[in-house]
């Protein structure tokens, strides 16, 4: 084989190696993205909630019931593409996920299914008055704890 073969082989092999490189750190940056939206989404919602629980906002049960209803969709959609393994904060910058919640998605499903049980009674009672949506809104708050007590970098 002549160099300026083994020469441009090598250097199309390093290409696509770069090239596909790229693409994983495109998916990697593209589900720490939506995983960080989808929490924006959540924390906007139960802000609202927790607002009103706190007294900072006026009571509305419309706008309570649409942000628990928001809620118990954001628990619905599926987050299977947001967590890919390597997209810990050990392996890349950007996010705060620890590497625990990989060795441990058992008690992360679990208290995933918390916040899904605790959004649905939330999204139940949210426009029947402040107290009953006060009293709704805390489990909420404990699951989404939880989690980011035990899986999410503090800064």
């Amino acid at each position: 084989m002549s160099r300026r073969f083994l020469f441009s082989a090598t250097f199309s092999l390093a290409a696509l190696a770069i090239g596909a490189t790229a693409v994983a750190q495109d998916a990697m940056s593209g589900a720490i993205n939506a995983r960080q939206g989808h929490m924006q989404i959540m924390q906007l919602n139960l802000g609202v909630l927790g607002n009103m629980a706190r007294g900072n906002i006026e009571y509305d049960a419309e706008q309570a019931t649409l942000a628990a209803n928001n809620l118990v969709t954001m628990g619905q959609i599926s987050q299977a593409f947001y967590w890919p393994a390597g997209s810990d904060n050990a392996s890349v910058e950007g996010t705060r996920a620890l590497p625990a919640l990989w060795q441990n998605f058992p008690d992360v499903i679990s208290i995933s299914q918390d916040y899904v049980a605790a959004t649905a009674n939330l999204a139940a009672v949210a426009g029947d008055g402040l107290d009953a949506m006060r009293a709704a809104v805390g489990p909420v708050g404990q699951a989404c704890g939880a989690c980011h007590d035990g899986y999410r970098a503090t800064q």
